[in-house]
């Protein structure tokens, strides 16, 4: 984020308590105007505690909160008026059509987008006379993002926009994100897809347990934690991590998916002792491969564990 660029969002020791339990325990980000700025994190990390309150829907129990330069707490109209929200799980009235919905939430606005527009934008052209509950899944994810456009928000909250999607769909979604970007809008996101957060985010945060581990663009983390390339393959259990953690130039050892990951910083001694280890219990690795540290990477040595997990 440049200096001096102006926020949407300002968040500052913000903490959220359920008892015993710290969803959010003081959490300080900030997010500038235009900017995508994505939100990562296990289940259970805080991410949608976090977004709740910054929609106005929970209150914070701490700290500064601001939208759009407006505090959360005392001006929640004002701020609902310019904000767009999709929720992870939303339940439509079932007997409306695509159509009448996007008018029925237009009419909640002081000014709202022509509902053509918003049913060309998200390809449910074909569907714009059906009724909500005989739309599949993804259909519906499609109509919730259409529903937080209505208002042409200058802030777009989206929380895992792409789940239920097919590749095709996802792909045409993230083009409608970046057209956002590109006329200036904000989107704040939370995604379980890691090349979504890639493609699509200016910075990322990750949280674990309630807190923000690491935060900025996915390059400057990748350069932060990993100076490596990453050797791959499937794990066998005659091949320990113990034992491969010791090879050549590996720097670190991971498991990842049913995958054994040997970070490395000399990759052909690297794969030469691999594969003498392997030679020597009569195994071979399957499915080696060698790729570039990732955003997954970073996420797995941060928290210990994957994305949805």
């Amino acid at each position: 984020m440049t200096q001096g660029s102006e926020l949407v969002i300002r968040v500052a020791d913000l903490k959220k308590h359920y008892g015993d339990v710290r969803a959010v325990d003081g959490v300080t980000f900030e997010v500038a105007r235009g900017e995508v700025f994505g939100m990562l994190g296990p289940n259970g990390a805080g991410k949608t505690t976090t977004i709740e309150v910054l929609e106005g829907l929970r209150p914070p129990d701490s700290g500064t909160v601001e939208v759009l330069g407006l505090d959360v707490l005392r001006h929640p109209q004002s701020i609902k008026q310019r904000i767009g929200v999709q929720l992870q799980s939303v339940s439509l009235y079932p007997r409306l059509t695509v159509t009448e919905l996007l008018d029925l939430f237009g009419s909640f606005f002081n000014h709202h987008v022509p509902t053509k527009q918003l049913i060309d934008a998200v390809d449910l052209g074909e569907r714009a006379h059906a009724w909500a509950m005989n739309l599949s899944g993804g259909q519906q994810q499609r109509l919730s993002i259409a529903l937080a456009l209505v208002n042409d928000p200058e802030l777009v909250f989206l929380d895992e926009p792409t789940t239920g999607l097919d590749p095709q769909a996802r792909r045409s979604l993230w083009d409608l994100i970046r057209g956002l970007q590109d006329k200036g809008t904000s989107v704040m996101l939370t995604t379980h897809y890691m090349e979504e957060a890639t493609e699509l985010c200016n910075r990322v945060a990750i949280m674990d347990h309630g807190h923000i581990l690491e935060m900025g663009a996915v390059s400057d983390l990748i350069g932060r934690r990993f100076r490596e390339r990453a050797v791959f393959f499937d794990s066998n259990p005659k091949l320990p991590m113990e034992l491969l953690a010791r090879l050549g130039g590996v720097s670190r050892a991971a498991q990842e998916e049913g995958q054994t990951v040997l970070y490395s910083n000399d990759v052909p001694g690297t794969v030469g002792a691999l594969l003498a280890t392997a030679d020597e219990v009569s195994v071979e690795p399957r499915n080696l491969g060698i790729r570039q540290a990732t955003l997954e990477d970073v996420f797995l040595d941060l928290t210990g564990r994957a994305l949805r997990d």
